[in-house]
């Protein structure tokens, strides 16, 4: 039995992986159950000794973590939610604008991902002409990163004073996130050697790891569906095509439980528009500093501190709220 499950190296690891995942799980719950009784006792004492009120408040403190940690947890319990995760940034109409602010993004979420102790691979970077980024896929390797980044995805709005104006007037730019599971080695998606274009080219970019001297970036387009997925950032061309068809494998799959959930045609309608009225947040710099969720009206005020990757509170709020309505859901049709 033991030979048969190294048999398939790819999936010993993914069930070995699932596994370390469930043990954290049960540990954090019974940190919890021990952290909770000896705050029971703790309590008892404080009846006879309110010197230890603080220690008591502490521990209070540490407890209500552990529990919105858990909460937080169970809300992702997805068929998706534990996998790695593909995270696109792709900006809005605007120019250099739109690209500034996807580059801001980016920024943004890179800052999550090492506060989250995450680890990330640049898959592809497309730099702005002028300034900021055209587009950026990037992995994101973490417990539960899909479940997470998932409540990001979306067309995120930005309103500021605008570097690139010489007469300082207020600008609105838009940039879209986009979030797939990366998918483990066991999940088939049948793509058809006919059905691929795939194009090689020399990468861009302004210097630095973006830049090659031979044509080692690769474009593929799936011709069923006209997705077009792309890679530069290896020097090698066969290491670019393989992390193409990673991506391209992701989004396919995205797609098949998009048609079951019969939200495809949704999904469409909002990437033919990242702009007005289509956003799910706005991040305003100018006249006043906030950030609000336009889903669960979580308002935050220290814009700064968000863009310096402080997502854990808007993210939570998502994920409940969309908990919360599942149940509701539910209900009615139980």
């Amino acid at each position: 039995m033991k030979d048969d499950f190294w048999a398939d190296a790819s999936s010993a690891q993914s069930t070995l992986k699932r596994i370390s995942v469930i043990e954290k799980e049960l540990t954090l719950w019974s940190a919890a159950q021990t952290k909770r009784d000896d705050l029971e006792v703790l309590l008892d004492f404080l009846e006879e000794d309110e010197s230890m009120k603080s220690e008591a408040e502490s521990e209070i403190s540490a407890l209500r973590t552990m529990v919105d940690d858990l909460e937080l947890k169970l809300t992702l319990s997805g068929t998706d939610d534990a996998k790695d995760a593909i995270l696109t940034i792709h900006p809005g109409a605007g120019g250099t604008e739109s690209q500034d602010w996807a580059d801001m993004l980016y920024r943004m979420y890179v800052r999550w991902i090492e506060r989250q102790g995450f680890k990330y691979d640049v898959v592809d970077y497309q730099p702005g002409d002028e300034a900021g980024i055209k587009d950026v896929t990037i992995e994101v390797k973490g417990e539960y990163a899909h479940g997470l980044l998932r409540a990001e995805a979306g067309v995120h709005r930005l309103v500021r004073i605008s570097p690139f104006d010489a007469s300082s007037r207020r600008h609105t730019s838009f940039a879209s996130i986009f979030v797939y599971p990366a998918l483990d080695e066991e999940i088939e998606i049948d793509i058809k050697t006919e059905d691929l274009r795939i194009d090689t080219y020399r990468a861009s970019g302004a210097g630095g790891q973006h830049v090659n001297k031979t044509d080692s970036a690769v474009r593929i387009t799936h011709l069923p569906t006209n997705i077009v997925v792309q890679c530069q950032n290896e020097r090698s061309q066969h290491k670019n095509k393989a992390n193409a068809m990673k991506i391209l494998k992701a989004r396919l799959y995205q797609r098949r439980l998009e048609e079951q959930a019969e939200s495809i045609k949704e999904l469409e309608e909002q990437k033919k528009d990242i702009g007005w009225g289509s956003q799910i947040r706005s991040y305003v710099f100018h006249p006043y500093a906030m950030v609000k969720d336009h889903r669960t009206k979580l308002e935050i005020g220290d814009a700064k501190r968000v863009m310096d990757g402080d997502l854990n509170k808007l993210i939570r709020a998502f994920l409940l709220q969309q908990a919360s309505e599942k149940r509701g859901h539910a209900k009615k049709t139980n």
